[in-house]
């Protein structure tokens, strides 16, 4: 594990699925003290069918009691709200998409849950993310390893943490496989064993996206285009849309003519036909236009180079400039990439090979083989 160190009163993040359940009795099994805290943060809604805040926080109560330790219920939703629900209506509405998992890390579980923990007596905090931490012994830095479970690794949600939050910081399952996590809360008896990892952004559960976000931002109509200026249909507004959204476009009966597809085909795109699917490429803010393209990969949707700002460093400044792998969203193998920095808040990536639907408002984050090293959000990327 990663803290071969002397027993601390640890304080878990028990939120009521199998990870940080089995967090907690690791840390046991280990010899620490350990209290929980069952984080809430949303509550404007939590008696809708969507919100499972209730049904966790019975779970995450039933884990403390098999396992024998106490458990605090803390609500922390009025700093969620301002510090992480209020920029993702920002981000939204300036037509980006952002990622408020990063931000919850950065302000909610590593910020205002450690705060409350240390007042606790805490001298160690630990969750249920699949990352590590390691002490490096040259540069008495602590460092964010990927988790050893590729599949789960979760360091993509946690670049923006800090030395401060690091040294804090434990992660038991990091160097575990998820398969063996579930082994365990079977073999142990935990009443949570089985249960279905949670998806989504935490306030929006499992309810459609747009009809969550409709109650928030207002719709604004506008044209749907095609590369070539053909108005194809109208947006129901930029906010409701993503680059690379296939889904929800609705223009699905429109066909590229003969013509057309020969010249695409020509250009090297694979896979076009009569009823390829057409993608969001771009989103004009100026003139309230969302321009698609037909073929998962047109020239519109890859990227070579892109700008991201807001960066943060683990180790507390930028790398040097060089070569490192980077990945533009969490479901991606991390790519060969040059880093550029500008200054510590703002850098430049260019990759070897075209990046697909480079989203501004997303995390661009480096890696150095298994160490994240930070990243930023994404400003914009070009061909």
């Amino acid at each position: 594990m990663n803290n071969k160190q002397t027993c601390k009163r640890v304080v878990v993040g028990l939120s009521g699925g199998v990870d940080s359940a089995v967090t907690a009795w690791l840390l046991k099994q280990q010899g620490h003290e350990v209290v929980a805290i069952f984080m809430k943060n949303w509550e404007d809604d939590d008696d809708s069918a969507y919100c499972s805040s209730n049904i966790d926080f019975v779970d995450a109560a039933a884990v403390a009691d098999v396992l024998g330790i106490e458990i605090e219920h803390v609500n922390f939703a009025a700093e969620y709200k301002d510090r992480v629900f209020a920029e993702f209506l920002r981000e939204y509405q300036a037509g980006r998409t952002p990622n408020p998992d990063i931000l919850c890390n950065a302000e909610i579980k590593f910020k205002a849950f450690l705060d409350h923990a240390m007042r606790l007596g805490a001298e160690m905090i630990a969750t249920g993310h699949y990352a590590r931490v390691r002490l490096n012994a040259a540069t008495q830095q602590h460092e964010l390893l990927k988790g050893l479970d590729p599949s789960k690794d979760q360091s993509y949600f946690l670049h923006r943490l800090n030395q401060a939050q690091l040294s804090k910081t434990l992660f038991p399952i990091g160097e575990l496989h998820k398969t063996e996590v579930r082994r365990i809360a079977t073999e142990i008896g935990l009443p949570n064993a089985k249960k279905k990892d949670s998806t989504g952004i935490c306030f929006i559960g499992e309810r459609p996206f747009r009809e969550f976000l409709n109650r928030y931002i207002a719709r604004e109509p506008g044209p749907v285009k095609d590369e070539r200026g053909r108005v194809l249909g109208q947006h129901v507004g930029l906010s409701f849309y993503t680059l690379g959204q296939r889904q929800g476009l609705g223009i699905g009966g429109i066909k590229a003519t003969g013509a057309e597809l020969k010249a695409v085909q020509a250009k090297g795109q694979r896979g076009m036909g009569e009823h390829t699917p057409w993608f969001v490429a771009r989103k004009d803010m100026a003139s309230n236009t969302l321009w698609v393209v037909q073929g998962h990969d047109h020239p519109w949707l890859l990227s070579r180079s892109l700008q991201a700002d807001s960066a943060s460093w683990v180790a507390g400044t930028a790398p040097l400039d060089g070569l490192l792998a980077a990945k533009t969203r969490y479901r991606q193998s991390d790519a060969p990439c040059q880093l550029r920095v500008e200054r510590d808040d703002r850098f430049d990536l260019r990759f070897s090979d075209p990046q697909w639907a480079v989203t501004p408002g997303q995390s661009a984050v480096l890696y150095d083989g298994e160490v994240c090293l930070g990243g930023g959000v994404i400003d914009a990327a070009q061909p």
